[in-house]
């Protein structure tokens, strides 16, 4: 009997699983990545991200509750970087499509990939390990492991 997880949209996480394994893009050995591995617009990210502001004129920021950062650039809006408190580089994501449902592979400078993840909704995300255990799942403002207990909130600003 499958074992389902619920949110905005009801999946069970073996089919979640599935989609998410299947078809897993080639890409160069190393991911594209920010000058010199650290946010080159740092100190304005963290200003506006501490007044609560996420939209910018050419980008979009995310904020975790262990201190990083998400940027999104509008003009390549399938790709992610994500930075830790400090402002370094800490992965890339690469969105397969911009429209819901869709996959995204987030991977390490070196072009290692780190996990995979089905991005159901703008609120909600299952999160995989490369060889497809659940790490976690996002609904709403939560991050739940696969006990279904909170290990990590965001900010979600409209």
């Amino acid at each position: 009997q499958a074992e389902f997880i619920t949110g905005g949209v009801e999946l069970s996480v073996d089919s979640a699983r599935e989609e998410v394994l299947a078809n897993t893009p080639d890409l160069p050995v190393r991911v594209e990545n920010c000058i010199g591995n650290t946010d080159s617009n740092f100190y304005e990210n963290k200003s506006n991200l501490l007044k609560g502001v996420t939209s910018m004129k050419d980008r979009k920021l995310g904020k975790f509750s262990d201190g990083s950062y998400a940027v999104m650039f509008y003009d390549n809006p399938r790709k992610t970087y994500y930075y830790s408190q400090s402002g370094d580089l800490l992965y890339t994501e690469i969105k397969t499509d911009t429209k819901y449902p869709y996959k995204a592979f987030k991977y390490r400078s070196d072009g290692s990939l780190v996990n995979r993840s089905l991005k159901v909704s703008p609120t909600e995300t299952f999160i995989f390990s490369v060889s497809g255990k659940l790490i976690a799942h996002w609904v709403g403002e939560k991050c739940l492991d696969e006990n279904g207990n909170v290990i990590m909130t965001r900010k979600i600003y409209e």
